[in-house]
């Protein structure tokens, strides 16, 4: 039986990286009593998979992993005996019985939505909506991805889902591709638009929180973004 855990990660523990992340919930699992099944073979490991790792240095309010159980209690009490042994920072949300036909949380995710606030002194004066909308309404969005082994050049446009202004104008919603084959951070859209208003980013100034992460129940033509816990039910 698999269960999708949704939890919240804040404070300081947003400078943990995912493989530690991981680490710390099959320890906190086995300290709950959790009855969680186990590989098999030389070397048996908990079943579990989380939807979209976390960058260091984001919180966020909507991270998801799914794991196998062979046993239920029911949800509350699953999530009170984790809750009793989290720390500081991470807050299990929510548990619920996938069907059987769910796919599991790495491979069903396929955007994130954000918040992206300032720090004191850094939000920049330029910040609104008529430069927000110059921003988007750009034919293509040209960036340079780069990763530990080489960069790519590409259109990022498509692959920018919302953007728009909140809270007074002090925030800014963000909703991306997530997918493995996308996954736009969202660090990369900030540069571009500083960019494109002859700015230079300074990484320190965003206060960046994940909201929520999506599966889509439509198809690329219309998609239709639903959070990754509308799959599955409350139990127990």
């Amino acid at each position: 039986m698999m269960l999708r855990i949704k939890f919240s990660k804040h404070g300081a523990l947003k400078f943990i990286g995912h493989l530690d992340v991981m680490r710390y919930f099959q320890k906190a699992i086995r300290r709950a009593g959790i009855d969680i099944a186990y590989s098999a073979g030389f070397s048996p490991h908990q079943v579990m998979s989380f939807a979209a790792p976390l960058g260091v240095g984001l919180e966020s309010n909507g991270e998801y992993m799914d794991i196998e159980v062979n046993s239920l209690t029911g949800s509350q009490q699953l999530m009170d005996a984790l809750n009793a042994q989290m720390v500081e920072g991470i807050r299990v949300l929510e548990a619920k019985l996938l069907p059987e036909n769910a796919g599991n949380a790495m491979a069903s995710v396929c955007a994130a939505q954000y918040s992206i606030r300032f720090r004191d002194g850094y939000q920049p004066t330029f910040l609104n909506r008529a430069t927000m909308d110059n921003f988007y309404s750009q034919p293509e969005i040209i960036v340079t991805k780069k990763t530990k082994r080489s960069e790519a050049t590409f259109d990022m446009k498509p692959y920018i889902f919302e953007w728009m202004l909140a809270e007074a104008g002090r925030t800014i919603l963000l909703t991306v591709d997530a997918s493995s084959s996308g996954n736009i951070k969202p660090s990369l859209v900030m540069r571009a638009y500083y960019e494109k208003n002859g700015c230079t980013l300074d990484e320190f100034g965003l206060l960046i929180t994940r909201e929520e992460t999506y599966l889509n129940m439509g198809d690329d033509t219309d998609r239709k973004l639903e959070p990754l816990g509308f799959i599955g039910s409350d139990y127990g």
